[in-house]
């Protein structure tokens, strides 16, 4: 084997391991199982075996050419979240050691083998998780918590009403508004979907296939919206926000252009914001994600959060994984693992 000098000075082996690999932009297809090789840990990073790997809609973006990653991560192989076990810490890490289970965020690179991540975007497996659930909270807590309860405040008693119920997002979101008690609203594309957000805490939801969420919402009103369509729902957005309404967005599905008054901007004293979080620093996340393991983690190991896993796939069929994705067939999360 060829030998190889670490930017921290150890001595290691070089060895390749397999990935998802983007092969050129395009449908699931371009999605392929290639050696690749392995990443080796920065002084304040750490080497992980990837047990599983949540899907989540950016990587399809990414996949079509849409959405590259920031710089640093892997440029083709996509994966922002996952769990699995600690082989290597760089010189700097002090909380962690080989052999720590974890889950962990990253900007990419989690579909494969090993996949390294700062130290400070590691969470410890949740008491009584295991790898496959674990994988699905990363995006989804650390999205949710940052624009629901940081950046939109969300209090107990408000209203609160989250588009894409049935998402990763959307499942994350209507259970920890529920548990800090917000009155819970959303919307689905169907009615098994709606049900599905009704069992997991949400007082309404409404098919948005079938009604019009505006019209449907109107008599509640919002004092909080979470929003990942865009386009033209940010006009009726505006509609159903209350008095100091917030209005907070985190993808535009149905495009990033939108009409809305402004009158009722400044009448309602409304706060339109929105976040993205990949691209944001190391040190953003590590404080964001001290905060979710001391705030949050204590209500998944009680049992009162639960994950909500649709499908896994093996690694290898990452294609199938991602038709699964844009068909929205889905409730809930679609995770990888490495069998």
């Amino acid at each position: 084997m060829k030998i190889w000098q670490s930017n921290f000075g150890d001595t290691l082996k070089f060895f390749l391991m397999k990935a998802i690999v983007i092969a050129k932009p395009g449908g699931p297809e371009v999605l392929e199982w290639k050696e690749r090789p392995t990443p080796f840990p920065k002084p304040d990073e750490v080497l992980i075996r990837v047990k599983a790997a949540g899907v989540n809609r950016p990587d399809v973006f990414q996949r079509k050419g849409n959405y590259p990653p920031p710089p640093g991560a892997p440029a083709d192989i996509p994966g922002m979240e996952l769990a699995g076990i600690i082989e290597q810490c760089g010189p700097e890490v002090q909380r962690w050691k080989p052999g720590d289970a974890v889950c962990a965020l990253v900007s990419g690179g989690a579909y494969a083998e090993f996949v390294t991540a700062p130290a400070g975007q590691c969470l410890s497996i949740p008491r009584g998780w295991d790898f496959v659930s674990s994988a699905s909270l990363p995006e989804t807590v650390f999205t949710v918590w940052h624009n629901v309860f940081q950046r939109g405040a969300l209090k107990a008693g408000e209203h609160f009403l989250v588009h894409g119920g049935s998402s990763g997002i959307g499942v994350t979101a209507i259970q920890l508004a529920k548990l800090f008690g917000a009155k819970v609203f959303a919307t689905a594309g169907s009615e098994k979907k709606c049900r599905d957000c009704e069992s997991l805490g949400a007082d309404r939801c409404v098919n948005y296939h079938e009604s019009d969420f505006e019209e449907s919402f109107i008599l509640e009103g919002m004092d909080l919206i979470l929003d990942m369509i865009g386009g033209d729902y940010t006009p009726k957005n505006i509609n159903l926000l209350r008095e100091d309404g917030r209005l907070v967005i985190i993808n535009s599905m149905k495009g990033s252009k939108a009409e809305l008054d402004l009158r009722a901007v400044m009448q309602k004293r409304l706060t339109i914001t929105g976040s993205t979080l990949r691209g944001r620093s190391g040190e953003f996340k590590a404080t964001l994600a001290a905060e979710i393991e001391k705030k949050l983690w204590p209500l998944l190991e009680s049992g009162q959060f639960r994950p909500v896993i649709y499908r896994q796939f093996p690694m290898v069929n990452a294609d199938q994984a991602h038709a699964l994705m844009e068909s929205s067939e889905h409730t809930g999360k679609i995770i990888l693992v490495n069998e």
